[in-house]
């Protein structure tokens, strides 16, 4: 007990040393313990990284080949896309190739008497010297810079319009607006021009045209089927159909009684053959007080029709 007092503080110093290194090995054995599960871990990721690596790309199993398939599901979109591009042909422009102003001013004049002789020969009737939208471009000999190559198609696709419109034996063809796309647009009227514009993204443009005519339900359905069946790609995008006025049809199609109204159509269809779309027409005797009323009457309409033209961009 005499030593340890007279050597207390060596003793203490002693106890202190011992404690802190109880505790110092503690600690490393604690390190030790995380290092060796780390390297457990370490080399069970690595031992699956390595089997990853001696397996095939987008590895499969014996049953399934996911690079087989990926490359017959890639042959298989490509196949679609060949066959869906046979439904946006794009319509001819007028004329076709390098386009001059004389060419186009030549060409312009033959299309436009075409088309009113095609009007002429279905029976459907034009605004008085109607120009097709094409006002402001009929008297010219020179065109704006730049403008020829649109102009041109627009041409070819406002005839390809026409002639679908004309197909159908409507009543009337009111009129067609396209949008502006040459300086020289700006002196024509405002009838031939729609505010809408052509709408582009990675596959295709859509060109917006209206056309607004006037026709019975029959020649109506015959339209919107033309433009689903063409070879050509046409959207309708927005329909509008009123009542025509009565001053609008001769024989008054907004005659109270079916008879009359059938009566209009043959009236028009007699000049060349008769509508197989209805029978021939009978006077409708007026029901008696308290008999059977009218609820469905044919009637002249007045169409108005937005339709987009699909022209697919090139291939990349």
């Amino acid at each position: 007990m005499g030593w340890i007092k007279r050597n207390l503080i060596f003793v203490i110093g002693g106890v202190v040393a011992l404690g802190l290194l109880a505790a110092s090995g503690l600690y490393i054995y604690k390190d030790w313990s995380r290092n060796s599960e780390a390297t457990v871990k370490l080399n069970e990721n690595y031992g699956t990284l390595k089997n990853l690596q001696s397996q095939p790309i987008l590895p499969g199993n014996n049953k399934v080949n996911n690079t087989a398939i990926a490359k017959e599901q890639d042959q298989q979109v490509q196949a679609w896309i060949k066959s869906a591009r046979t439904y946006f042909r794009p319509v001819p422009a007028i004329p076709s190739g390098a386009v001059t102003g004389e060419a186009f001013a030549s060409a312009l004049r033959r299309t436009v008497d075409q088309l009113q002789h095609e009007a002429d020969d279905s029976s459907v009737t034009l605004p008085p010297k109607y120009d097709f939208s094409f006002s402001a471009q009929r008297p010219l000999v020179k065109f704006a810079a730049g403008s020829l190559g649109p102009l041109a198609v627009q041409l070819g696709e406002v005839k390809t319009l026409a002639e679908t419109v004309f197909s159908a034996r409507v009543n009337a063809l009111d009129g067609i607006q396209r949008i502006r796309v040459s300086a020289d647009d700006a002196g024509g009227p405002a009838g031939d021009y729609t505010d809408e514009q052509s709408v582009t993204n990675d596959l295709a443009v859509i060109t917006p045209y209206v056309v607004t005519f006037r026709c019975f339900t029959p020649e109506l359905a015959r339209v919107i089927s033309t433009f689903a069946t063409s070879s050509n790609t046409f959207l309708i995008k927005a329909i509008n159909v009123q009542p025509a006025g009565a001053s609008d049809v001769a024989g008054s199609a907004e005659s109270p009684d079916q008879g009359a109204a059938a009566a209009a159509i043959y009236g028009r269809y007699g000049r060349y053959r008769r509508s197989p779309d209805f029978p021939p027409p009978t006077a409708t005797p007026a029901p008696a007080k308290g008999g059977l009323q009218t609820v469905l009457k044919e009637q002249l309409l007045r169409v108005t029709m937005e339709v987009g033209f699909v022209n697919l961009l090139p291939k990349s």
